[in-house]
């Protein structure tokens, strides 16, 4: 008789972390430091940085300054601009990688296509574009910025041109003297919009809503501010310190009260006119919502690039897309032979529907239900599991890395916690989850991000809920996210 061929045992490890941004980075550094060798990053990609690896558009920068979006263990004296772009917040990160002895941690093109609980030995059984694992811990990385989101515009798979989303820039296309199309005017499109002006033949901007853009004031530094920044640290952490506190103050805007917007509606309106002289074009770039209720940028290259001759901002919405042109709803027709689509990302990250919790349900399906979690970072159902930037853990008045690092030290404070306790579970309590999120509930009902008249992925799919952002200073959030509170846990011992 024929005996089908036993499946390989899998792999054990008692920590997995999913990512090799600045999430799963800077986690095995301050893994290492809490003596935790045996661990593995799993990434889809080919190279670490997560976002600062997949987006490579032309103009690819940080809008929060670099002394800041720099982990607060690796300070970088010699950033060449005061915003990092993105091939030098990639370098930034391979050479953290390398001080600290990452990559010897990270299995590159390892894509995690399922990972599920067993309650009946206590692990996560872990499917890999490379075969399956176990782990004791599991721990998502993922940024929220790893999915492209292209709208399904009728006709659009017909169109024959070239088209690609800016997450997937096509570097091989030249788009030099085309008639090329923009949809959507996002961070990504105000930052690649100034780079591809110039060398475009005709340049149409369907914009839907129009952004709040502010001064982004951006410059270089010089060999002598470098020079200083290396031999004064001090000066590099007071300079971090006065950034930190100007950005936390957006928080006045976002969750405080509404009526601080004005300063600075009143400085992007001020941009708007000093950078916009033709009044109709004025009237289509102001928007109409309240600042904050999408996320402001920063740019000083945008509205004069909208400004030039070979550039029109179209927005009437799209009704169809034909084989080489838009069709707009007041039935112009816009002749196209390239479209960027610059449609922002898919939020949950695609990562949540691999994951399943005890009772078979993905994270993305209880995100969709109503994002939860208890302090972005553990979920009930979803035992030895954490995540970074989980909802309810973004800051919309902060670096993100800010809100990262405090993470971090809470997981591992959690695992140590496993550790040094002989915790073969833990599982965040129902009741805890709940006081929490009835917590954010009652801070965001009046916040910018719900009633600040938008829609964006600040939202619930209704519009009428926070979808995930902190409804409180940051600072506040690093507070209690200080040590690992074990008392609003289920534990197991082993």
């Amino acid at each position: 008789m024929d005996h089908p061929t036993p499946e390989p045992r899998a792999e054990h490890l008692p920590i997995v972390v999913i990512g090799a941004g600045f999430a799963g980075i800077g986690l095995a550094v301050k893994l290492h430091a809490a003596g935790f060798h045996d661990f593995v990053i799993l990434e889809r990609g080919a190279d670490l940085g997560g976002t600062w690896s997949a987006n490579t558009y032309p103009g690819c920068a940080c809008d929060v300054p670099s002394m800041l979006y720099s982990y607060s263990f690796a300070p970088n004296p010699n950033w060449s601009r005061r915003y990092g772009t993105q091939p030098e917040i990639l370098d930034y990160l391979r050479g953290v990688a390398e001080k600290y002895g990452v990559p010897q941690h990270i299995r590159y093109n390892t894509e995690v296509l399922d990972a599920k609980w067993e309650e009946s030995v206590g692990r996560w059984r872990i499917r890999t574009a490379q075969g399956s694992l176990t782990a004791d811990v599991l721990i998502s990385a993922i940024g929220p910025f790893s999915e492209a989101q292209i709208p399904r515009l009728p006709g659009s798979a017909n169109f024959t041109g070239a088209q690609f989303h800016s997450l997937h820039w096509d570097h091989e296309h030249d788009l030099t003297g085309e008639r090329v199309a923009v949809i959507g005017t996002g961070a990504s499109a105000v930052q690649f919009i100034p780079e591809i002006q110039p060398a475009v033949g005709r340049l149409t901007v369907f914009q839907r809503s129009a952004p709040w853009i502010v001064p982004r004031m951006d410059w270089a530094t010089s060999p002598i501010e470098r020079t200083l920044l290396r031999r004064m640290p001090l000066l590099g952490k007071t300079i971090r310190a006065a950034y930190f506190t100007g950005i936390e103050g957006f928080g006045l805007v976002g969750f405080v009260d509404k009526r601080f917007r004005h300063p600075f509606e009143a400085l992007g309106r001020w941009q708007l006119r000093r950078q916009v002289r033709d009044a109709a074009l004025r009237r289509k770039l102001t928007p109409d919502y309240m600042i904050g209720c999408k996320r402001a940028i920063f740019s000083d290259a945008y509205y004069p690039a909208l400004s030039q001759p070979n550039v029109e901002v179209e927005t009437s919405g799209i009704a169809e897309v034909r084989p080489r042109s838009i069709v707009t709803a007041d039935g112009t027709e816009h002749e196209v032979d390239t479209i960027i689509w610059g449609t922002g990302f898919g939020v949950p990250p695609g990562i949540f529907e691999a994951i399943h919790d005890t009772g078979g349900r993905t994270l993305a399906q209880l995100y969709r239900d109503r994002p939860q979690s208890y302090l972005g970072t553990t979920v009930t159902g979803f035992p030895n599991f954490f995540t970074t930037l989980g909802p309810f853990g973004a800051a919309g008045n902060q670096s993100a890395i800010f809100m990262i690092e405090a993470q971090i030290r809470y997981i591992v404070d959690a695992v140590k916690n496993m550790r040094d306790n002989n915790l073969r579970r833990i599982e965040v309590r129902p009741q805890a989850q709940q006081a929490f999120l009835d917590e954010m509930e009652q801070r965001s009902r009046d916040t910018v991000w719900v009633t600040g008249g938008c829609r964006s992925y600040y939202q619930t799919a209704d519009g009428h809920h926070n979808a995930g952002l902190y409804p409180n200073w940051s600072f506040e959030y690093a507070s209690r996210t200080k040590r690992f509170d074990s008392d609003a846990y289920h534990t197991e011992a082993s």
